[in-house]
């Protein structure tokens, strides 16, 4: 059952909040700033109103989940550090001396509460309109990319990802204690999860009857850890790295395992709209669901600016349709063909024909059908074949016994046309150099926040650590900005 009074009960301890937690402080800031009711808002069909024992208020297991992002910590470490950190309790709504919850209660929050909630856009479009409360947020101009985050198991098995777990636990055990690797269990010879998971406990279990090692918090850190990595294995019952997680290619010799987060930005760095998707999606794809977003969350959009892999055609027709610029090079093979700069075809307007290096000019030409919707059309010049087989410059251009030979050039659309002569124009050139900002964004994401590695496996559970992530990184920001305006 749902209970409503939520609000902070009398202390005699209260004062203490103000004595060790600063003005300063992150948790505090954040509490202060931010009204989380639409959390209880959102999830209140969760929950029976009048009937069972009272509930974890939403609110309070909702920032637990944003403080285990925030800190990077297992369940079991997060509530025990709530138990003892006051500024931990203070954004908690808790009174100094109340009890936490015990770790499980988070896990059946994350899957009971908060599974068929799209708690990306909850969050983003709450921050977006707490920066445009603030005046904080101005600009009508997008910065769109994709960013990639590898699986938790990173190709590997959940045996193999479980081993190099249990591998840093014994580390860390042995930096107090070398000797005690005599009462460990003999290591599996396999691979098979099941014999690796038996292995984890009883190495668990051993250095547990130690309780001058276990207590210590460097080790029990560790041992929390691989006993929430066992929960989740077992829990997916999936003995195969991340069933969900796909290969994906940043480029033509590098490729990941794992997730992508389709992000949009603002000038001032404020994500406005996030989209999480396996490693396979195309970038282009989402593009309109980012700008469409990003106008429902309240922002105005004149402006995108992204990448070449934003400037297909649906997109440039999208744009125009809504008075977009966009601001995204045009691929090499649509504005440049693919032909050698040495090719030496050359158009001769008079004739209507391309004429090949050695002068001779096509005889005829026909429109090429394409079997793709998406290509666009191209013509087929013809030359007469049995000049090419006398030539003197054949050599690299006729094939030698081929029956005819033939000179091909793509025609652009008006869409690839009108794309082209903005892209060379000083406006487009200045605010292509923009585009860094969000390059700067995904890698504070990873660098700061640990958005290059899932903390869990499946798309839900990257989805969570995705929204969680964006909030507080754009909360971060919204603090920057407003102390830049002071």
């Amino acid at each position: 059952m749902l209970n409503n009074q939520t609000s902070l009960t009398l202390s005699p301890y209260i004062e203490l909040y103000d004595a060790v937690v600063p003005k300063d402080n992150f948790l505090r800031q954040m509490k202060e700033l931010i009204d989380f009711s639409f959390v209880e808002e959102e999830l209140k069909e969760k929950y029976c109103l009048d009937n069972g024992r009272n509930a974890e208020p939403p609110i309070r297991m909702f920032k637990y989940l944003l403080l285990k992002q925030i800190y990077d910590l297992s369940d079991a470490d997060l509530v025990e550090r709530a138990r003892f950190d006051l500024s931990f309790k203070y954004f908690l709504d808790m009174t100094p001396e109340a009890p936490v919850i015990h770790s499980s209660s988070l896990t059946k929050f994350r899957r009971l509460r908060l599974f068929d909630k799209d708690l990306m856009d909850i969050l983003v479009q709450k921050t977006v309109e707490l920066a445009l409360e603030l005046n904080l947020l101005s600009s009508t101009t997008l910065i769109v990319d994709a960013t990639h985050t590898s699986s938790r198991f990173h190709s590997k098995s959940p045996a193999e990802y479980l081993q190099d777990k249990s591998k840093s636990l014994r580390k860390a055990v042995y930096r107090h204690q070398e000797t005690i690797k005599e009462q460990f269990p003999s290591k599996p010879n396999t691979k098979n999860v099941e014999e690796e998971m038996m292995y984890t406990k009883e190495l668990i279990r051993t250095i547990q009857r130690q309780p001058t090692l276990s207590d210590i918090p460097a080790i029990k850190e560790k041992i929390n850890v691989v006993n929430e990595v066992m929960e989740d294995i077992d829990e997916e019952k999936s003995y195969s790295s991340d069933p969900e997680a796909r290969k994906g290619h940043k480029s033509q010799d590098y490729s990941f395992f794992g997730y992508k987060t389709h992000l949009a930005m603002s000038d001032e760095r404020i994500i406005t709209a996030a989209v999480v998707t396996t490693g396979e999606k195309s970038d282009a794809n989402y593009f309109q669901e980012l700008v469409e977003t990003s106008r429902k969350n309240g922002m105005e959009v004149d402006t995108v600016i992204g990448d070449k892999a934003y400037s297909g055609k649906n997109n440039l027709q999208y744009s125009q349709k809504n008075d977009l610029r966009l601001v995204a090079k045009l691929h090499p093979v649509i504005s440049s063909g693919t032909r050698e700069e040495d090719d030496n075809f050359e158009f001769n307007k008079d004739a209507d024909m391309y004429a090949c290096p050695a002068g001779h000019l096509a005889y005829r030409k026909k429109m090429e059908k394409r079997y793709s919707t998406t290509q666009n059309p191209q013509l087929k010049y013809f030359f007469d074949v049995g000049k090419c087989k006398k030539c003197s410059l054949r050599k690299g251009c006729y094939k030698e016994g081929a029956k005819t030979k033939s000179y091909s050039v793509t025609i652009k659309s008006s869409e690839h046309l009108e794309q082209e002569a903005f892209q060379n124009t000083k406006e487009f050139k200045a605010l292509s150099k923009k585009r860094y900002k969000v390059e700067a964004k995904n890698a504070e994401l990873k660098q700061r926040h640990g958005y290059g590695r899932a903390n869990t496996s499946g798309l839900f559970g990257m989805k969570m650590q995705g929204a969680a992530t964006i909030f507080v990184a754009n909360i971060k920001r919204i603090f920057k900005l407003m102390n830049e305006k002071k």
